[in-house]
């Protein structure tokens, strides 16, 4: 088949989520014979023609001078380019800047969609823009000829809210088996003696209520805040608010996928206070890095850490469990289950399988 990807920033990843997917997802493809193209930003930093045998086409992209605008900008010149190249399936990844212009969407090819999280819940966003998202979600389902749900409770809200059907496939990951306590010398952190999480700086990633909740924990050990820190105002209050504690140490958005395993398997807590929707991929690669993982009391990360995992929903319930955890070791039960899980349900072999099989049985009903 021929294959083009949308919806994300381009790869090789240096951005986020549907770009680790689209990275390995693509190569994937091109590895079982696939033709396939992954659209990408003329901002982003690699600028070749093809990525390990996938094309790449780089679209204009204006969000770095007009801001969020320039995404829907972006998203029509991909989807304008789409309609000449004949594709057998398109795949987007993401709804919010691309719905709109579902009319332009070429008519010959499948069009496949994974519908993300809940975005028009995310609270940085105001009412008007809440209500665009909620419109832009029930375009993105129209424009679709089939859903993608990466958790079962994003599946089940599209049947409730939409009456539409969707097809379950997690996000992926793997299993970190190399790790080394050289890499933490860089951040003078000792192994075992310190907490973190990754994540974009959003009201509703519960960083604050975290940060606060160590706080008043009265721990010494250090705090990293892993995310960029500098791109938004949510940022910089948060860094503003916590600058009379030097144990909590902002890094800024970190890259290296090395750097990030050995830091989450060398971590005593690793916190993860997302709340709107999806199956995070900082979650499950957490699940994958021997980290003891205390997770925001919601749906989507309960039904992926089950029972192997600590749980919060407030300030103070972060503060107790900094302080009842002394050794990491106590919980090692949690540890291996969760290994276990990526290696059975979320490895990137099954995943990006699943979505070939999905795509090649629906093109047959397609056509």
């Amino acid at each position: 088949m021929k294959i083009g990807i949308l919806g994300t920033r381009g790869i090789p990843n240096n951005y986020g989520g549907f770009e680790q997917f689209a990275e390995f997802f693509s190569v994937y493809l091109k590895q079982k014979g696939h033709d396939v193209y992954v659209y990408s930003s003329k901002n982003h930093e690699y600028q070749e023609k093809e990525y390990k045998g996938v094309k790449l086409i780089h679209c204009k992209d204006p969000e770095d001078k007009i801001g969020t605008v320039g995404q829907f900008i972006y998203d029509f010149y991909c989807i304008h380019d789409a309609r000449k190249r004949n594709f057998d399936v398109i795949l987007q990844l993401g709804y919010t800047s691309s719905s709109i212009w579902r009319r332009y969407l070429p008519k010959r090819s499948m069009i496949v969609t994974n519908m993300d999280g809940l975005e028009w819940k995310r609270t940085k966003f105001s009412k008007k823009v809440q209500k665009f998202l909620k419109y832009a979600e029930s375009l993105g389902v129209k424009g679709s000829d089939y859903l993608i749900a990466d958790s079962l409770g994003i599946q089940d809200y599209l049947k409730e809210t939409y009456d539409a059907e969707s097809r379950y496939i997690p996000y992926g990951s793997t299993v970190f088996t190399d790790p080394d306590s050289t890499a933490l010398s860089e951040y003078n952190i000792d192994p075992y003696k310190y907490h973190m999480l990754i994540a974009r700086m959003e009201p509703e990633n519960s960083i604050e209520m975290i940060l606060d909740g160590y706080v008043e924990s009265g721990t010494e050990e250090p705090f990293l805040v892993v995310g960029k820190h500098d791109v938004n105002k949510f940022g910089a209050y948060l860094k503003d608010k916590f600058k009379a504690y030097p144990n909590i140490r902002f890094l800024g958005g970190i890259y290296d996928l090395g750097k990030l395993n050995n830091l989450r398997y060398y971590s005593k807590l690793y916190f993860h206070g997302h709340t709107v929707g999806g199956t995070n991929p900082s979650l499950l690669e957490a699940m994958g890095s021997n980290a003891l993982i205390v997770a925001h009391n919601n749906r989507f990360n309960a039904t992926i850490l089950e029972q192997d995992g600590l749980y919060f929903r407030s300030k103070e319930e972060v503060a107790g469990v900094i302080t009842k955890v002394k050794n990491k070791e106590e919980y090692s039960h949690f540890l291996t289950n969760n290994t276990n899980k990526i290696k059975e349900k979320f490895s990137w072999d099954l995943i990006n399988k699943s979505y070939l099989d999905y795509f090649e049985e629906k093109f047959a009903e397609f056509n």
